[in-house]
């Protein structure tokens, strides 16, 4: 570029910007008493004072640090329940059987004992009542509609299109018994009338009705 051209002359320099100066960070006097240097560290207060701090220099931390004792002022059976308590978080807890509602007391009688009077399960999903319901009601079974083959093999049995597994089976092994050869002295009609209730029987088991 040459030093006569136009496009020197509009370059700009930009001035040399000013170096930020040091944050200075301010910490407050050391809280041992005497102690005139920064308390750059903290120190837990003690028990029943979760979350304050006093505020000590380096030596004084370590001095403090070096006699804290969390349980001062507490004997052994009290220490032995803070630990227990510790492992819930301190949070209330109840026994097996009881909950809060209850105050404690048991939600069901002991095995051979009667339930005192008045007593009712809660049941904030009605699901006790939806069980009890399905319970009392008989299952109904889905079905497609037959074919002509289907409902012929279903009126061999002497059925009709809405029987369900069970009855098909029952009747099956009813009529094997009645029209049995052996059941008739060797009579040859009930010896075709016991094939065509098997073929029958056979033909619904392999569509699925049975």
């Amino acid at each position: 570029m040459k030093l006569q051209s136009k496009y020197f002359d509009s370059i700009r320099v930009a001035r040399k910007r000013k170096r930020a100066k040091p944050v200075r960070e301010e910490y407050p006097c050391c809280q041992w008493k005497g102690c005139k240097a920064p308390g750059r560290h903290r120190a837990p207060k003690g028990r029943d004072h979760d979350g304050e701090y006093y505020f000590f220099c380096l030596d004084h931390v370590r001095q403090y640090n070096a006699s804290y004792n969390y349980f001062d002022g507490m004997n052994d059976a009290e220490v032995e329940d803070f630990q227990k308590e510790d492992l819930t978080g301190h949070r209330p807890t109840w026994k097996v059987g009881a909950n809060a509602d209850g105050l404690g007391k048991p939600q069901d009688a002991k095995p051979g004992e009667a339930r005192p009077s008045g007593w009712r399960a809660t049941d904030p999903h009605s699901f006790f009542a939806w069980r009890a319901k399905a319970a009392r009601e008989e299952p109904t079974e889905a079905r497609r509609q037959l074919k002509p083959l289907e409902k012929k093999s279903l009126q061999a049995l002497d059925l009709t299109g809405k029987a369900t597994r069970a009855e098909i089976k029952t009747r099956f092994k009813e009529l094997v018994k009645l029209h049995h050869p052996d059941a008739n002295g060797g009579d040859k009609r009930s010896g075709d009338k016991l094939r065509e209730i098997i073929q029958a029987y056979n033909y619904l088991k392999k569509a699925g009705l049975v």
